[in-house]
């Protein structure tokens, strides 16, 4: 019986240093690009830009956010904005708008009870409906952080680039779940734009993203993911995203601010929806992720056990200073780099719950399916 509770201490330190050792590939290796990239100076074409945004009963986000965005310092812009089917003066506010501004133009949708539909529609429609190659895109809440936004964002508008990915912040207000969501933006975007680095992007968000017309088309829109709710943004980019054609933009002027959501529960829902895109990646980039993740909750719960069973405590603490040592360095680089330092001092309880919750998520998605893009 001894030998035998042997094995399973060795054989639990060895899982543990394994997840560990993944662990700390994955934060030296991968992650740390973002953090440690360096700004690139590109030349200015400023070419003609449409920025797109798709609206939804977003009466009171119109009214706070697309002034902002119609008076950008840029030479030549429309803003296409798709009124889709709300039920609430967005169209009023949003005709006023119109005749005030000439390079405001707005789409209207009506609901079509036998043909109810999602977000891509209305994003194809205003695509279509724009009259430029480059297209930006964020959504009816968000802000620019200045009005250099759009200019910021083209400096990567070169000839080679198709796609560029830029950062959707979300706004600073107090308490927990504000930092827990930006915490989880951030974790994210270390991801995303360190493998955009790489040259092996594998998704974007539509609260600031550009790509061009063009490719849209050739890539036949959403044709492939379109019966998927979500996906207009990261699976687009996973399916149409190259070595040589994404450019990445860290610039603070080019990022784009969100009103957080007000409770845990709809964080939840917001993080399913995300997430339930996450089957139709390509399959390196699931594998990517997927060993993360697992690495991430094995370290954790192998850690946990090993500390309460009192074997070998020295060889954990150790192996998790390291990994956290590691970790924070990466972690600094990013927030500062993202303007999110305030969050820094809470990355190892945060890291722990995330390690519980998305396979939580995960496995729930199975069962429980989000129905709607808002």
């Amino acid at each position: 019986m001894v030998a035998n509770n042997e094995w399973v201490g060795v054989a639990l330190l060895a899982l543990f240093a394994l997840a560990a050792l993944v662990q700390l590939y994955y934060y030296l290796v991968h992650l740390s690009r973002m953090g440690f990239s360096k700004t690139q100076n590109h030349e200015a074409t400023l070419p003609p830009v449409s920025i797109i945004i798709c609206a939804k009963n977003e009466l009171k986000n119109l009214r706070a956010f697309l002034p902002s965005i119609v008076d950008q310092d840029y030479p030549k812009y429309q803003v296409v904005v798709v009124n889709d089917c709300s039920w609430d003066e967005s169209h009023k506010y949003l005709e006023e708008m119109e005749d005030a501004f000439p390079n405001l133009k707005v789409v209207t949708l009506t609901e079509q009870e036998k043909y109810p539909h999602g977000k891509k529609l209305a994003l194809t429609l205003g695509i279509k409906g724009a009259e430029h190659e480059w297209l930006l895109l964020t959504d009816a809440d968000c802000k620019p952080a200045g009005r250099d936004w759009i200019r910021t964002m083209a400096k990567n508008f070169a000839d080679k680039n198709e796609i560029v990915l830029g950062y959707g912040a979300y706004m600073k207000e107090g308490g927990l779940l504000n930092k827990w969501v930006r915490f989880d933006t951030v974790y994210n975007a270390l991801f995303y734009f360190s493998r955009a680095l790489k040259g092996k992007a594998y998704m974007g968000v539509g609260r600031n993203l550009a790509y061009r017309k063009s490719l849209y088309f050739r890539n036949k829109g959403f044709a492939s993911h379109y019966h998927i709710m979500s996906g207009d943004d990261d699976l687009f980019v996973n399916e149409t995203a190259t070595k040589t054609n994404t450019a990445v933009e860290l610039n603070a002027s080019s990022f784009t601010y969100s009103k957080p959501v007000d409770s845990f529960a709809a964080w939840i829902k917001q993080k399913k929806r995300h997430m339930s895109t996450g089957g139709l990646y390509k399959s390196a980039d699931k594998i990517f992720l997927g060993a993360y993740f697992l690495s991430l909750s094995l370290f954790y719960l192998s850690a946990i056990i090993l500390i309460v069973l009192k074997l070998y405590p020295e060889l954990v603490v150790s192996m998790f200073i390291i990994r956290l040592a590691a970790q924070m360095i990466i972690f600094h680089k990013g927030t500062k780099k993202l303007g999110e330092t305030d969050i820094l001092w809470l990355t190892p309880f945060f890291d722990l719950l995330l390690a519980f919750v998305y396979p939580v998520l995960s496995v729930s998605n199975l069962f429980i399916k989000t129905k709607s893009w808002k």
